[in-house]
């Protein structure tokens, strides 16, 4: 059965959360919108502009959630994802990887003849080439991000003078219209310690400025400079060198970003308002339970889970498995039963989520709706 023929007669019940069959992910609606609105606030008090990365949440009513708050668009990390957003009405897509295969390439060039104010990254003055071939059929435009590589080599280009050639090669091109560019630091989202990531990115903003000026004095001035996450918001909103935010999950708030002192005032700006549901299994030994959460269920690139409710919050996960997790600490196979429910912070919300058709979305413990992950598995 699927979530609809198991959960969909509990929607409106009062309390139906606790009858939700598990492993299930839940997603707390009050805390997701505060959290939208918290986001578009911030970027809004320094007059910049909020385009959220949907690669986090995959969903078609988050992202119209966030557009309706006042963000300009989404951002979204493939073109499948952004194939599903456009389809669904969403405007003001960027594709922040670079789209380089000759398959996705002839996608792209039909996605930017129906799409409205699609922007796509690009790297590499040949992709920009195959790009601009692919819409001379459709007779579409298309506007460009040039993608500046922050030092992880993953990609990007690799310096200033890259940078220039780039925008040489997407002004000769008829059906492209260059924007700006992006800058991403992905390994500076999750230091933990404000001040020193707060140093890491002051320095990587220093040479995303040398790269903006080599573009103007070329007579390429980029109207959008796109970057940051949630980890770096705060800071990059203060060093007021991006025009818009490409912050994702400050929707959700994982284990990784709980870890980090994101503004520098040591409380978290944003509610924790997605976890895993789970239920105890088995329960025969006095320290250890086994509950229905394992590798099929949450994501193990970000450490373990944590729990919310249900036990102790010091309580131990360990993965046990694909289909089971444990729950280690002092009596708890005496304080907890075959069939207690346990709620878990996800370590890292976007690969988990990818693990789910839908959310199950919840309002003072009672299921409200059941949103499908819109986008799930459209990694291409």
């Amino acid at each position: 059965m699927d979530d609809r023929e198991l959960h969909e007669h509990l929607i409106g019940q009062q309390g139906s959360r606790a009858a939700l069959n598990t492993p299930v992910l839940v997603l707390d609606l009050d805390r997701l919108e505060r959290n939208i609105a918290a986001m578009q606030a911030k970027a809004m008090e320094k007059g910049v502009a909020l385009r959220p990365h949907a690669k986090t949440h995959k969903s078609v009513d988050i992202a119209k959630r966030q557009v309706a708050a006042g963000a300009v668009g989404i951002c979204c990390a493939k073109i499948g994802e952004a194939e599903v957003m456009v389809d669904a009405g969403i405007a003001g897509v960027l594709i922040t990887s670079p789209v380089a295969a000759p398959a996705a390439i002839a996608r792209l060039g039909q996605l930017a003849g129906r799409a409205e104010g699609l922007m796509a990254t690009v790297d590499h003055p040949q992709v920009a080439r195959a790009i601009d071939a692919a819409l001379a059929d459709s007779k579409a435009m298309l506007d460009v991000i040039v993608d500046i590589d922050p030092g992880i080599r993953r990609t990007g280009v690799a310096s200033a003078e890259a940078a220039v050639e780039l925008a040489r090669a997407i002004a000769d091109c008829g059906h492209l219209r260059l924007r700006g560019v992006q800058f991403y630091c992905g390994v500076q989202q999750h230091i933990e310690d404000f001040a020193a990531r707060r140093e890491a990115i002051e320095e990587r903003t220093d040479y995303l400025r040398t790269v903006v000026d080599a573009l103007s004095e070329a007579g390429f001035p980029p109207e959008i400079v796109t970057g940051s996450g949630t980890g770096t918001h705060a800071i990059d909103l203060k060093l007021g060198v991006f025009t818009e935010l490409q912050a994702g999950s400050y929707v959700f708030m994982d284990t990784q970003y709980l870890d980090c002192d994101l503004d520098g005032s040591g409380e978290a700006p944003f509610e924790t308002s997605l976890a895993v549901d789970s239920r105890v299994v088995s329960a025969n030994h006095s320290a250890l339970v086994t509950i229905d959460s394992g590798f099929k269920s949450l994501s193990t690139d970000g450490g373990s889970p944590r729990v919310s409710s249900g036990a102790a919050p010091e309580t131990v996960f360990a993965f046990m498995g694909d289909e089971h997790g444990a729950l280690v600490g002092p009596d708890i196979g005496t304080s907890l039963r075959p069939g207690d429910l346990v709620s878990l912070v996800v370590p890292h919300c976007d690969p988990t989520v990818n693990l789910y058709d839908n959310y199950h979305v919840v309002r003072d413990g009672t299921l409200v709706g059941i949103w499908p992950v819109s986008a799930r598995g459209r990694a291409r």
